[in-house]
């Protein structure tokens, strides 16, 4: 009887080894091996027990019958966990008040009771053990005078606390399951919900990507394409010129969006190597920037005030992006054929300020639609901030402070 105390008591393994556990109410399948494993247990440990229980009643067809039905009702601990634990427990009052050996019959109500508790059903399973105590107290001192086996006495108080303290370490290893799993349950779920949050962001970092790159060219792309048809009859060396620079723009978009689906493929599929081919842009690359924005009809001047310093990759790309963005909106949403970037170091951080002098055009205002958007999105990925509006002298600003770590300066 006091050989399974601690049977099932609770596991030190991390949280997979709860899934597949014999008392695992999660599973929909019957647990038919760990149910026969059950009873062949208690058939074979019975019987080695019973050769050292004279006095006990030998086992027979009725003692075999009741070692079965216990794990016979473990079939349904998963679906019906509080009948079951019930049921073994009734099972082994019955099989106590016939008299018959003790030994790992006991096995069954552990299960059960363990199963109950971690599926939620607590007062099923400490009302099943308070009957089986309650049970062994009135065959002990009370019904064992008529009970099987004769000339039997009563049970001695030392076994009853012996009963008492295994049916508490029951309930205590059950509990503990329950709360191991809830624990374990609410990892996963937060691991889940990590998991989502990390592909939410890397969305979101793509979609920023393609749609910078793809504004930026494209808003080129257009404004040479007018020149070449208004040009191509009248001065074809412009319009060639025109065409030249749509093609320059339209290889090196096609190559910058490549780059990001190369990146989302290899992370999608967890493969190594996933580095880009080619290093981001960053502000070492706003000369060729401007260098298209003039293409595009746009005159940059830009400004550098204090120490000029190499930033982290991160807040690289970010005020590149930022710098080409701000630029796109002001030649498709600006007609001023002017605009003013100034980069301004500071220790730790580095402002953007972007002008032009307007005024806005009709096809939307400057600085609007999903562009400030992505902006701000970058800005706040590295805790910085972007402030974005007309200016008092009716020309559009937008303003941008960028932290960040490290860097050094550069000649």
């Amino acid at each position: 009887m006091h050989g399974f105390t601690g049977e099932h008591g609770p596991g030190q393994r991390p949280g997979g080894w709860w899934r597949g556990a014999p008392f695992d109410p999660s599973r929909s399948a019957v647990p038919w091996r760990s149910s026969v494993a059950i009873a062949a247990i208690q058939m074979v440990g019975t019987g080695f027990a019973a050769h050292n229980q004279p006095d006990r009643m030998g086992l027979g067809p009725g003692s075999a019958a009741l070692l079965l039905a216990g794990p016979a009702l473990l079939l349904m601990r998963h679906c019906r966990p509080g009948t079951v634990v019930v049921g073994t427990a009734a099972v082994m009052a019955v099989y106590l008040a016939a008299g018959y050996p003790y030994g790992p019959v006991f096995l069954s109500v552990v299960v059960a009771c363990v199963a109950a508790v971690a599926a939620g059903r607590r007062i099923a399973a400490w009302s099943a053990l308070g009957l089986l105590w309650g049970s062994h107290l009135l065959i002990g001192h009370w019904l064992y005078r008529w009970l099987p086996p004769g000339g039997d006495g009563p049970v001695g108080w030392g076994q009853e606390l012996a009963v008492a303290a295994w049916a508490t370490a029951i309930v205590a290893a059950s509990e503990l399951v329950r709360v191991r799993r809830e624990q374990w349950a609410r990892e996963r779920a937060e691991r889940e919900a990590a998991a989502r949050r990390r592909a939410d962001e890397e969305r979101l970092r793509i979609a920023r990507e393609l749609h910078d790159v793809l504004a930026h060219s494209i808003s080129v792309i257009n404004v040479q394409a007018g020149v070449g048809l208004a040009l191509l009859d009248q001065d074809p060396e412009q319009a060639r010129t025109a065409l030249t620079t749509i093609k320059a723009a339209s290889k090196e978009a096609l190559g910058e969006v490549r780059q990001v689906l190369d990146t989302l493929r290899t992370s999608g599929s967890g493969a190594p190597g996933a580095a880009p081919r080619s290093p981001a842009p960053g502000l070492d690359r706003l000369e060729e920037l401007t260098g298209q924005a003039a293409d595009a009809g746009l005159a940059v001047r830009v400004e550098v005030d204090g120490v000029r310093t190499a930033l982290p990759p991160g807040a690289d790309l970010a005020a590149f992006r930022i710098v080409q963005e701000a630029l796109t909106n002001i030649v498709r949403h600006s007609g001023s054929r002017n605009a003013h970037v100034l980069l301004r170091y500071a220790p730790g951080e580095l402002e953007l300020r972007v002008d032009d002098d307007g005024p806005a055009t009709g096809d939307g205002a400057t600085g609007g639609g999903n562009g400030l958007v992505g902006m701000r999105e970058r800005a706040a990925a590295l805790g910085g901030t972007v402030e974005a509006g007309p200016r008092p002298d009716g020309g559009f600003r937008v303003r941008t402070r960028i932290p960040f770590k490290g860097g050094r300066k550069t000649p």
